[in-house]
């Protein structure tokens, strides 16, 4: 081929200049004339990592990585071994005695359950409609995916955390000055998240600036109601609230349910990435309460009666979760399921948690009844089990008790912050076991190693 037969062709003559460099899948692509299931093994294994490298940039699991590769490599008829980990995937792929082997790589760890639906259906439709297709056709299908736009702007992202945000806050026990504080945190916090994520900030910067702005947005706000006379320095509890947009449901949830698989490395990596975000977060609000002059405790009594109660923890609930589902991604729809299966399942766990149920032992119940939720909503309509698992019961997340325990710590009050810490710990704990046994209940496949 001459240099513009190449060009024509997708290939790529020189390497990325990035840190991680871009690998150029059409370069793999030796017989474009062929369709996929007569070319050579490494086209075809090549395209096998290309699918489980985008799932797992969508968020999903380990378990479900391996899956989909496995679902490719079939029909291709060749045997995949998949090592998978955060960001990283390392496989072979078998055949007659013969192997291809890679080593695949994403740059940062991130959610979209929009573009996992995308891909999760090109798996299922693949044996149908692929294998008379060239690998050039394939890549091309599969460069669609990849380069999916997202469904929200950083503003609509924004409001989106706000609502989340400020429906947490009364879940938690706030008032309207307490959603209001939070909701303005939230929508700072979350809208200076994207821009950064646009410009490939580090994980790190990015939680940290982002948590400050929220805390420092929620503050500005309430101080100036505060110097208007229009409220009691008592609110300062819903502070807490504003920050609850960085909570890393995803990696969190699969960790646990890659771990339940025995996909160790996956699941320590996710659950390391997770605590990592939320110390830095939780450091980050405690620094800038002591700047602030903050010192969040209780919120105050809103003396409702038991009934107006459970259907306002509804309404939250539903609207927490829609907001979170929106800031992974999810369409309008999708993102509905979810807030549905949601607003049962947190109002089954703050109800029993009300009858003195042990926190831990709600947030399982309440897991569970997201998972059972889920399954039901993902046959019906077709969507990833884990994109409606997932946004349901990261209002579940323990929050607040993370922060209490951190800014107690802080203040060497290690009694009380180590009660926090611990009660947090058997909550992050109950979650994915929850939602472990609603998969191991409804998912066939789910439920063996082999």
């Amino acid at each position: 081929m001459d240099e513009e037969e190449l060009r024509k062709n997708h290939i790529h003559l020189t390497p990325s200049a990035k840190h991680h460099m871009t690998i150029h899948w059409h370069n793999f692509v030796q017989n474009a004339d062929k369709p996929i299931t007569e070319t050579s093994l490494s086209e075809r294994a090549t395209l096998v990592g290309r699918v489980g490298l985008i799932m797992l940039s969508c968020g999903t699991g380990a378990w479900r990585v391996r899956e989909a590769m496995n679902q490719i490599a079939r029909p291709l008829n060749m045997t995949c071994a998949a090592d998978v980990g955060l960001t990283t995937i390392e496989y072979s792929c078998f055949q007659h005695g013969h192997h291809y082997t890679q080593t695949l790589a994403l740059p940062s760890s991130g959610v979209n359950t929009d573009k996992l639906t995308e891909i999760v259906r090109f798996v299922r439709n693949f044996q149908d409609n692929c294998l008379t297709m060239t690998p050039h056709e394939i890549h091309n299908e599969l460069d669609k995916i990849e380069h999916k736009p997202g469904n929200y702007t950083p503003v609509i992202s924004g409001l989106a955390s706000a609502f989340a945000c400020g429906a947490f806050v009364f879940l938690l026990g706030g008032g309207p000055i307490e959603m209001i504080c939070a909701f303005f945190g939230a929508g700072i916090g979350q809208y200076s998240r994207r821009i950064m994520g646009a410009h490939h900030t580090t994980m790190m910067a990015a939680t940290a600036v982002s948590v400050a702005l929220s805390c420092l947005g929620y503050s500005l706000l309430f101080h100036i109601m505060v110097m208007l006379g229009s409220v009691a320095p008592v609110h300062e509890a819903g502070y807490i609230g504003a920050m609850l947009f960085v909570i890393p449901g995803f990696p969190f949830i699969t960790s646990g349910l890659d771990i339940v698989k025995s996909d160790m490395r996956s699941g320590l990596e996710r659950a390391t990435f997770a605590i990592t975000v939320i110390v830095i977060a939780t450091l980050t609000g405690w620094i800038v309460a002591m700047v602030v002059h903050f010192s969040p405790q209780d919120f105050v009594p809103l003396g409702l009666n038991r009934w107006l109660n459970l259907v306002l923890r509804l309404i939250a609930s539903f609207v927490g979760v829609f907001g979170f589902s929106l800031m992974f991604n999810s369409p309008y729809k999708m993102a509905a399921a979810a807030g549905m299966v949601g607003a049962v399942a947190n109002t089954v766990r703050l109800e029993l948690a009300d009858f003195s149920t042990p926190a831990a032992a709600a947030a399982f119940v309440g897991a569970l009844v997201a998972g059972l939720g889920a399954s039901w909503f993902s046959k019906k309509l077709a969507f990833p089990r884990i994109s409606l698992t997932v946004p349901s019961i990261v209002i579940m997340v323990p929050g607040l008790y993370m922060y209490r325990a951190v800014f107690n710590l802080g203040l060497n009050n290690f009694n009380v912050g180590g009660s926090w810490l611990i009660k947090a710990a058997l909550m992050v704990v109950a979650l994915p076991l929850g939602l472990a046994t609603a998969r191991i209940l409804t998912d066939p496949a789910w439920r063996h190693n082999g």
